[in-house]
Formats: structure tokens, C-alpha cells, sequence
């Protein structure tokens, strides 16, 4: 057994203004945990919760020290979906909540197809659909490849 499980169970998005993204974040269809507010929020995805937390107090856990990034923090974040066409409804979906555009729909070169889309913070979101990707009854990622 490994000293560190291999599980990824939260992801943290330092929010320059929380009840911004908290909106939008709902504005997709995502449900808060019961225990969200403006001081956290957490909506659970498919076994992973996705975390809001006030940036400067996130910096100060974290990053002592260390100035706040400002503009892409050289990460992305991915909803895979189950079919090709589902990319393109997942976009526009996005946008409509108020995501900007980065990327539009295409035929990757690794034999999938994605777009990208930035929260009102600027985070960026892949939205693709990958051949051999595999999903368990909460939306779980169980397989990826061929």
C-alpha cells in the first residue's frame, strides 16, 4: 500500500471575488454543498469536489509569501463527457452561463474532440470527449485510453 493514497479528492480555486464564481458555478447547474457560503463553497463532481476559497486566505495557507497570481495560473481543469456531440452542447451551456470563450469545439489530434472555456477568474476548463474514457454511476472517472 502506498503511503499516500492515489486518490485526487479536492480541487481549490483561489476566488478573487467569491460571490462571482459562486454564481456562476450555479449558473452551470451545479449543486452547492449544504456548508457553502462566501467564506467556502464546495460543489461535489463525480466524486470530486470542486472548492471555492477566498484567494488572499488561500495564498496565506498555501503560498505564504508568495505574490498572487495574476492572469492564467498554468492549469486547466476537465469535464469529460460522454460523446463527441456532447462537447458542443457542454460549450455552448457554458457560455450561456457566462464562461469565455478560449477554444471552440474541434477534432483533437489524440483522436477526441474539446473545447475550452475560462470561469469569470480567468480558470480554464477543457470540456472533451476522450475514446476509451469510462464513467461509473456518479459521473466517477474508472477508465481512460484505449
Amino acid at each position: 500500500m502506498a503511503d499516500i493514497p492515489a486518490r485526487l479528492t479536492v480541487v481549490t480555486l483561489g476566488a478573487r471575488d467569491m460571490p462571482g464564481l459562486r454564481r456562476f458555478y450555479r449558473a452551470l447547474g451545479w449543486e452547492e454543498v449544504e456548508s457553502s457560503g462566501d467564506g467556502w463553497s464546495g460543489f461535489l463532481l463525480g466524486g470530486v469536489l470542486l472548492s471555492l476559497y477566498p484567494l488572499e486566505e488561500l495564498a496565506a495557507e498555501a503560498a505564504a509569501g508568495a505574490p498572487a497570481p495574476a492572469g492564467w495560473s498554468g492549469f486547466t481543469l476537465a469535464c469529460n463527457v460522454d460523446g463527441p456531440e456532447q462537447v458542443d452542447t457542454s460549450f455552448a451551456a457554458a457560455v450561456r452561463a457566462g464562461a469565455a470563450v478560449v477554444a471552440e469545439p474541434v477534432e483533437r489530434s489524440w483522436g477526441g474532440r474539446s473545447a475550452y472555456v475560462a470561469d469569470p477568474e480567468g480558470n480554464r476548463w477543457e470540456i472533451a470527449w476522450a475514446p476509451g474514457a469510462g464513467f461509473d454511476g456518479r459521473g466517477a472517472l474508472t477508465s481512460f485510453g484505449a
